[in-house]
């Protein structure tokens, strides 16, 4: 049977192609919103942090209805630490739009996401999105997206697709790049005409593939899933399998049905094949999980979890001014939160350490540790958190391998020769390089993920402020030997206290400030970049002596450079592997491990002896 009442689609690009706009005016001009509501720019972003950042995180389920048809829409992560929900989702779809910026033109990203589409024979919309950009060149992006889909191995059905000319933005689509368009409605008939209606038997066993997991105070864990054969009610006795874990099996009662509706998670008493669903109230669901009716406990076939390939070390705050500035401070809270974030985070791995203060945080980049990071933050949470290292793996015959990222560089032509020396410097492989003849350099490098942690900084520093540099994990290659992270030393406060204008504009001709007057520091913090290798040791709490009466109210005079305030994610990529970020709500803080300086001259020398 097919229902053709409804239509299931998964909106996929590289991050920043409009992707999430995209999916705002289908909202608006399905009717979703009343005429008079105020309505805020991408709208499915619903996270405070996605909103700031302009990234989608976490994929959400939105529904409308057109022509009386309900249009599941699936609007999913465009980054590359995110990836894993991609693959995921698209099992709840029938159907893919792929949104390609038409200056960019495609992106690793999008190789990425439609691949993972091709593989899963679903059908594809080209929506070549920003056609109104002043630097637009649609018509090359289309032979561009062709040759992707034939490297891609596309089927001819696949190659045949329809392509659609968009600009999110001001809320038009046409067949063509030189027509305007005045509404989303050619979009619209698109995936009616197009994307396959579900099909399936709904009076068979039920099966319900759990594609993503949400959380909820209130309710718990709150499976997402498309019914992909029988009907689902509401008390219906079920078993829980995984075609990855043959020994799972429970018996649960769905106590709760929702269906998507807009924005809104509608409950309903049953739900049969070709709806995506949410099931509350069965706590150990996992995704990946199979719901089956009890006389047909078959598991679904389901694409395994990319595995993590960067760790960091989430420390209780010990410094001396832990516990001031936090709400949650305690290595109960940070376990609890930790663990918590397990329910809806498939990618994170949490592991204990031989300490109770200590727990091992595994994840798919900088960029997913540092949103996880920042969130915490954000709660109340303070705690400390180690530089990130790779998670190596060995081969057969006990070689050493690490994880390799593709890397996709837009530069101009000018600063293509520092780029190549800074990541060829990073055990960096060039493996393309063309001129896109606008005066652009595009080069391709094949580098170990290792090299890319904190390379970020310098690399908008090398380009002012111009590049821009995408990456997506490429597997896992031979161990390239040992990369200098960090040229340059830290100054480190001397002594616990308050900083004065007059330590500081003694310090600055060392190195670059981090801090202001009347910054409280503690012995062993670091307050600045020296320019040397090695660090030193500055008194930014030295005050003038008073014997000279005359002197003694010219702190004002004192000509201080302004400070390098550093974001998370730049701390984050400035510290050393000696080093700690301390994290509250109020502050960031780099420190030393060892904050006593006799202990770490100590530590150092001990460690040159036995290396």
């Amino acid at each position: 049977m097919k229902r053709e009442d409804i239509r299931n689609i998964a909106i996929i690009a590289h991050v920043d192609h409009g992707k999430t706009t995209l999916v705002d005016e289908l909202l608006k001009q399905s009717g979703v919103f009343r005429s008079n509501q105020n309505i805020m720019d991408r709208v499915m972003d619903s996270n405070d942090l996605e909103r700031e950042r302009g990234i989608t995180i976490l994929s959400k389920n939105t529904a409308v209805n057109y022509k009386g048809i309900k249009i599941n829409i699936i609007d999913t992560p465009g980054h590359a630490d995110f990836g894993g929900e991609v693959e995921r989702v698209l099992k709840m779809a029938e159907g893919v739009i792929l949104v390609v910026d038409a200056f960019e033109g495609p992106m690793p990203q999008t190789k990425f996401v439609l691949k993972n589409a091709l593989d899963l024979s679903l059908p594809v919309i080209v929506c070549i999105n920003k056609v109104d950009r002043p630097e637009a060149r649609p018509l090359e992006v289309v032979d561009e997206v062709l040759e992707l889909l034939i490297e891609l191995e596309a089927d001819d059905e696949q190659l045949d697709c329809p392509f659609i000319f968009a600009s999110a933005k001001s809320g038009y689509a046409s067949t063509s790049p030189d027509v305007k368009g005045s509404n989303m409605e050619v979009l619209f008939d698109t995936i009616i005409d197009y994307i396959p209606a579900p099909e399936g038997d709904p009076n068979s066993g039920t099966q319900i593939l759990i594609s993503t997991i949400d959380y909820n105070e209130y309710v718990g864990r709150i499976g997402i899933g498309k019914v992909d054969r029988g009907t689902i009610h509401v008390n219906d006795d079920v078993v829980i399998v995984n075609a990855h874990n043959p020994n799972k099996s429970s018996r649960v009662k769905i106590s709760k049905l929702y269906e998507f509706d807009g924005l809104k998670r509608v409950e309903v008493s049953e739900a049969t094949i070709g709806s995506i669903i949410a099931v509350s109230g069965i706590s150990e669901l996992q995704i990946g999980d199979t719901i089956c009716s009890p006389d047909y406990p078959q598991a679904l076939p389901f694409q395994k979890i990319s595995e993590p390939t960067i760790a960091m070390y989430f420390n209780v705050n010990d410094s001396p001014f832990a516990g001031t500035e936090g709400k949650y401070v305690t290595s109960r809270h940070l376990r609890e939160r930790l663990f918590k974030e397990l329910n809806t985070d498939v990618s994170l791995r949490v592991e204990e350490t031989d300490t109770t203060e200590s727990f091992k945080v595994s994840g798919r980049g900088e960029l997913h540790l540092s949103v996880l990071i920042e969130n915490m933050r954000r709660e109340g949470y303070e705690f400390s958190v180690s530089k990130a290292e790779v998670l190596y793996k060995e081969d057969e015959l006990g070689n050493k391998l690490e994880p390799m990222e593709r890397a996709v560089i837009d530069i101009p032509d000018e600063f293509a020769g520092t780029v190549i020396e800074k990541l060829g410097q990073r055990k960096g492989e060039m493996v393309d390089m063309r001129t896109t003849g606008t005066g652009n350099t595009r080069i391709e490098f094949i580098i170990p993920a290792r090299g890319l942690i904190g390379y970020r900084g310098d690399f908008l520093t090398d380009t002012k402020g111009t590049g821009i540099m995408n990456t997506i994990f490429s597997g896992y290659g031979p161990f390239k030997g040992d990369i200098q992270y960090r040229k340059s030393g830290s100054l480190i406060a001397f002594e616990t206290g308050e900083s004065t204008a007059y330590g500081l504009y003694n310090a600055q001709d060392r190195g670059i400030l981090f801090i202001e007057p009347g910054t409280k520091v503690y012995s062993g913090m670091v307050i600045g970049q020296s320019p040397k290798t090695e660090d030193i040791e500055v008194n930014v709490c030295k005050r003038k002596q008073l014997t000279n009466m005359r002197a003694a109210g010219s702190d004002d005079a004192l000509r201080l450079s302004p400070p390098r305030i550093l974001s998370l994610e730049q701390a984050l990529e400035f510290i050393e592997t000696d080093e700690l970020l301390e994290i509250t709500p109020k502050n960031l803080r780099i420190r030393k491990k060892i904050l006593d300086s006799t202990l770490r001259m100590r530590d150092r020398r001990n460690k040159q002896n036995n290396g």
